[in-house]
């Protein structure tokens, strides 16, 4: 048994979701920065999760991922910069913006899930795919908390 086995042997189950959370976090982001030129940060991936496909608001954005208003605001900024998104005026709302990835965002968030369903091949055929299946029912499941 390998060392970070072991370590998880003692877990319980808040601290297990973390470690693996973690872990899968930090492989995709290095799958990512090993195969791009863009350095996108796992915020700002989680951003821009919720704007693919969606043409959202930015306080739409800001209210549903759990990242201070200042810092989501700060990571769209980011994203913009990076040509990632484009920040639009609102019409008949002077105060109102929207978001939407541009086409090299689209690009990179489409490129990203392919490298992450890569990932979920890699444990598939590490544990077995019924139990990847059952993991994932399990997760999805209304869990009454």
């Amino acid at each position: 048994m390998s060392q970070s086995s072991e370590l998880l042997q003692n877990l319980d189950l808040i601290d297990l979701l973390s470690e693996r959370h973690g872990l899968v976090r930090e492989i995709a982001e290095k799958s990512w920065n090993d195969n791009s030129e863009i350095y996108i940060s796992n915020s700002e991936w989680y951003i821009m999760s919720r704007i693919y496909k969606k043409h959202p608001t930015i306080s739409y954005v800001s209210k549903n991922v759990s990242i201070s208003r200042q810092a989501t605001h700060k990571f769209i900024k980011n994203l913009e910069a990076k040509g990632l998104v484009e920040i639009h005026n609102v019409e008949n709302n002077k105060k109102e913006k929207s978001i939407k990835l541009t086409g090299l965002g689209n690009e990179c968030y489409e490129k990203n899930e392919a490298l992450k369903a890569s990932l979920e091949k890699k444990i598939a055929l590490r544990i077995g795919e019924d139990k990847l299946e059952s993991l994932k029912e399990i997760l999805k499941a209304d869990w009454g908390i």
